[in-house]
């Protein structure tokens, strides 16, 4: 099968384009002809090893979580989906044994991977996967939105839906709006919850993106002091929610901007691992800090749901044909996209 490998960590250079064998499933897999998978931060950072994601290579390793495709065979265990179902697949590997398993707070696995970076992922014709990640899609989403959904979604929908419990009378600050996180929180704060939402991004243009999204107010940091900014917005009393993604450049800022009884939280530190905690502040306050990594598979069978009802959508700045895929790369390191990046796989 084509697939886009990498066999040690560096730059564009280290994205190779050639052939690789096709997975072999399990009783418990899948094996999914990819369609679409759309590129995540998680991508970059896997390929420069940095951040975490260091690895040692006993061979080429395929990057991408977010897979769209169809189903093209299954294990002999495998009921929830058969061959020929066009499906979406959760990135978030589960041991399905542990204590928090199976007490269905599979967030909480105490042995998780992640499709593309513990395993072999979507830049690639085809893809295994456990059968149980798979969620069949309607008609109505095409391969392209429904890659865009899992990894900005997930996360959004676990923070504010179940951790943060945002409220329709409430008010959130999203950071950064344009990636892909930002404008899925967004649509979930605004479409799902019916909370007002202040947005953070850095252009005009981008700002009237992200209104057109459900924004209520968006903060061009620019130019704009975004503790100062809110509170004008909230006549000083600040932010119900915050939700964090980017991490140590905007902690500051964004920390200050939280009201009392606010909940912080956190799904991504793509700017820096270390925030300044003011401990005092933080039970003066009756204040909550919390981190959120993805979510369940019934969330992303929800978010489905709502998509295909219209209630939300996926994101879409520009796709790029797998051979592409240092193209790809480029762009999401030059951060002058909004939404999510898709390469398609024909």
């Amino acid at each position: 099968m084509k697939a886009v490998y990498v066999t040690e960590h560096g730059g564009l250079d280290a994205l190779q384009y050639g052939e690789m064998p096709e997975p072999v499933v399990g009783p418990n897999d899948i094996k999914v002809r990819v369609r679409a998978c759309s590129l995540n931060r998680l991508d970059i950072f896997t390929r420069q090893g940095i951040k975490g994601t260091r690895m040692v290579f006993d061979g080429p390793h395929i990057l991408g979580g977010d897979v769209a495709g169809d189903v093209a065979e299954t294990g002999s265990e495998v009921q929830n989906v058969k061959v020929g179902d066009r499906v979406a697949v959760n990135p978030r590997l589960t041991c399905s044994q542990c204590q928090y398993c199976i007490a269905g707070e599979s967030e909480l696995c105490i042995r998780p991977g992640r499709i593309g970076s513990t395993t072999n992922g979507g830049y690639a014709e085809y893809v295994k996967v456990p059968g149980v990640n798979a969620v069949v899609l309607p008609d109505s989403i095409s391969y392209v939105e429904a890659s865009s959904l899992p990894t900005v979604f997930m996360p959004s929908w676990t923070m504010l839906i179940r951790r943060a419990n945002l409220q329709a009378w409430e008010t959130v600050l999203v950071l950064s709006a344009s990636s892909g996180v930002g404008s899925a929180a967004i649509q979930v704060a605004k479409n799902i919850i019916g909370a007002r939402v202040i947005a953070t991004t850095s252009s005009d243009k981008k700002a009237e993106m992200a209104k057109a999204l459900g924004a209520d107010e968006v903060i061009n940091y620019s130019h704009e002091d975004i503790a100062e900014r809110v509170r004008e917005l909230t006549d000083r009393r600040g932010v119900d929610v915050v939700v964090d993604h980017v991490g140590e450049t905007f902690w500051p800022a964004a920390s200050r901007s939280l009201a009392p009884g606010g909940r912080y939280g956190i799904c991504g530190v793509t700017t820096g691992y270390r925030g300044q905690l003011q401990m005092g502040v933080l039970f003066v306050r009756n204040q909550t800090v919390f981190g959120v990594f993805m979510g369940r598979q019934e969330d992303l069978r929800q978010i489905i749901e709502m998509t295909a009802k219209g209630i939300i959508r996926g994101i879409v700045h520009d796709t790029y044909p797998l051979q592409d895929t240092a193209v790809a790369h480029k762009v999401m390191e030059e951060q002058s996209f909004f939404g999510k990046l898709v390469l398609t796989v024909d």
